[in-house]
């Protein structure tokens, strides 16, 4: 579905947290914060890096431990209002997205869009 952005969005992770499908991870604390972001984990990589995940793509394999069900990048983009950008999976009160300009992955909060018929 195609979306235009209303509000600027800046990534606070440069370094997002990335792993491939069978990879072990370290889940820790679910985010607790603004409405309609329920179920992101704060899960660490075998590469220990650090980020938000959400619980559909782990797999729970005990307490504080699970298998990533999915490739998985916590990449948002950064974007300007007016910029065309294509949905093309909702999670969690966020998109992964197709910035139609240039053809980058990434995901944005459901709220900087507002989408199209």
């Amino acid at each position: 579905m195609k979306a235009v952005v209303i509000t600027q969005h800046r990534s606070d992770y440069p370094q997002p947290i990335r792993f491939t499908a069978g990879e072990l991870l370290t889940v820790g604390q679910r985010y607790e914060g603004r409405e309609g972001w329920q179920d992101w984990y704060l899960c660490t990589s075998a590469a220990c890096v650090s980020g938000w995940v959400p619980e559909q793509i782990i797999e729970t394999l005990g307490v504080g431990r699970g298998r990533a069900r999915e490739p998985y990048c916590a990449h948002e983009l950064d974007v300007e209002p007016g910029q065309l950008i294509e949905t093309l999976r909702p999670l969690n009160g966020w998109y992964w997205c197709r910035r139609l300009s240039d053809n980058e992955l990434g995901w944005l909060p459901a709220e900087v869009l507002r989408l199209q018929d």
